[in-house]
């Protein structure tokens, strides 16, 4: 072959290389999860210490579509306003969302604060320096999610934060973060709000809930999250019948705080799906009175969780409900007291089925 030709040759698949190469840059930097909201999600918060193999066998155990996983983000204290990603937790999320993706399982990303070595909740977590702690967690912690997992993984749903009850009322700031995120991200984004409770007669409840209801930058996400742990009933054995009913007016400490009410004025006010981003019921007695504290008492009962679980499942079958994520699935070490019992698992596998 003449060198002319050669260098045409090698010229044209050059240039088709590149154009390939564009191709599929833009396709994966564009990728938009177009099906994600189209079904109801059935999905499962992994346990920070979950292990690969254990949250494969629950996505099967509860036949679940959809899988939340958390990366780690290291937080010295309850003061702190910087934080950084934890390097081994991000590692292990990319592996287990290769093989959840294989198998066609959507993938929820959430940014999981681990305060003092994951002594300390993230519903406590109130940083002296609220723009310093917006700005590391919009540029380094999010940016670096996004560039390292969202984006190269496909992920389906970036969680912006969760249950960070202190930090919520900084509207403005979260409106520019939700903004920042757009700008490299195209895949679903959804907030996290942590439970909430109002109460006859108490007028600062009911206060702090319509701020909570007009927080702007809930009207930028795709879908709203709840951490669903609301307090539903004082006696520590319930039935179906009695749970059902605290979820339209809740008993414990005779609130009446109308739930499911709440919730639809949610998707009222913003027009936005609900999901019920962290659903959970520890397996104990009175798991209806504080579903957020894993030991309510000494009593193992796997068959009041279960009630719980299906409580819900009967109340919300509203259009505007997008699903739920059970906490937690893929560590059932004894000290697991939210992993699914035998019976709750017979319930969570029908639902939506």
């Amino acid at each position: 072959m003449p060198i002319r030709k050669i260098k045409i040759f090698v010229w044209a698949t050059s240039a088709v290389i590149i154009v390939i190469a564009a191709a599929i840059f833009v396709q994966w930097n564009t990728y938009t999860p177009s099906d994600f909201m189209q079904k109801k999600i059935k999905s499962g918060n992994l346990s920070v210490d979950y292990s690969i193999d254990q949250a494969l066998l629950d996505v099967d155990r509860l036949s679940l579509n959809a899988v939340n996983v958390p990366v780690m983000i290291l937080v010295d204290n309850l003061d702190a306003s910087t934080m950084k990603v934890d390097q081994g937790s991000l590692q292990k999320a990319k592996a287990v969302i290769k093989k959840l993706k294989k198998r066609k399982i959507a993938v929820i990303l959430e940014p999981y604060p681990w305060i003092a070595a994951g002594e300390k909740y993230e519903t406590d977590w109130n940083p002296s320096d609220v723009n310093r702690f917006f700005d590391n967690w919009t540029h380094m912690v999010l940016k670096e999610l996004i560039d390292k997992v969202a984006v190269p993984e496909r992920v389906d749903v970036l969680m912006m934060a969760s249950n960070l009850r202190y930090l919520e009322p900084y509207d403005e700031q979260w409106v520019k973060t939700a903004d920042e995120v757009r700008k490299h991200y195209q895949g679903f984004l959804t907030y996290k709000t942590n439970w909430w409770f109002t109460a006859e007669g108490d007028e600062s409840s009911k206060r702090e809930y319509r701020y909570k209801l007009n927080s702007q930058f809930l009207s930028m996400m795709d879908y709203i999250s709840i951490g669903s742990y609301f307090e539903l009933s004082d006696q520590p054995v319930n039935t179906v019948e009695q749970l059902k009913e605290a979820l339209y007016a809740s008993k414990v400490y005779n609130r009446r705080q109308p739930i499911v009410e709440e919730i639809e004025q949610l998707h009222q006010r913003w027009n936005k799906p609900i999901f019920l981003g962290e659903l959970g019921f520890p397996k104990r007695n009175y798991a209806a009175k504080h579903p957020w504290n894993p030991s309510p008492s000494d009593v193992y009962n796997g068959e009041e969780q279960a009630r719980g679980f299906e409580a819900y499942r009967q109340v919300f079958t509203q259009d505007w409900f997008l699903g739920f994520s059970v906490f937690a699935i893929g560590e059932t070490g004894d000290d697991k007291h939210y992993y699914p019992s035998e019976e709750s698992a017979a319930v969570i596998k029908k639902w939506f089925k």
